[in-house]
């Protein structure tokens, strides 16, 4: 319980402290001194809980960080569709001059294009 300290040197220091403190204030000391050991004890339980719960929650998130890598692995690893260029019986875009004016701003119109279709 107390290590290496024997039962004589535990009576040894109960009649110190009986001699320094006084039979009146001995009991009032041995009563804080066990509050304030329960106290520290309670105290270093809950840091040691607080403790062992943060490193469970981190565990926890690491497994979840794990499996959406894995999942973002799997989805580059995965083969793609194949890209099947457009087919030449795909209806073409009109050849003819477009009118006037209805080009978006800021793009050359057909008619003004230095190249001109075939």
């Amino acid at each position: 319980m107390f290590g290496s300290i024997g039962m004589p040197e535990l009576i040894l220091i109960f009649i110190v402290a009986l001699l320094v403190f006084g039979p009146k204030k001995l009991p009032e000391l041995g009563k804080s001194l066990g509050r304030g050991l329960a106290e520290f004890k309670r105290a270093s339980d809950d840091l040691k809980k607080t403790i062992e719960d943060e490193i469970e929650q981190g565990k926890h998130e690491a497994d979840a960080v794990k499996k959406q890598v894995a999942e973002v692995r799997s989805t580059f690893d995965a083969p793609a569709a194949p890209v099947t260029p457009p087919s030449e019986s795909a209806p073409a875009a009109p050849s003819g001059p477009a009118p006037q004016g209805s080009a978006p701003q800021g793009s050359v119109s057909r008619a003004d294009s230095p190249i001109r279709p075939v």
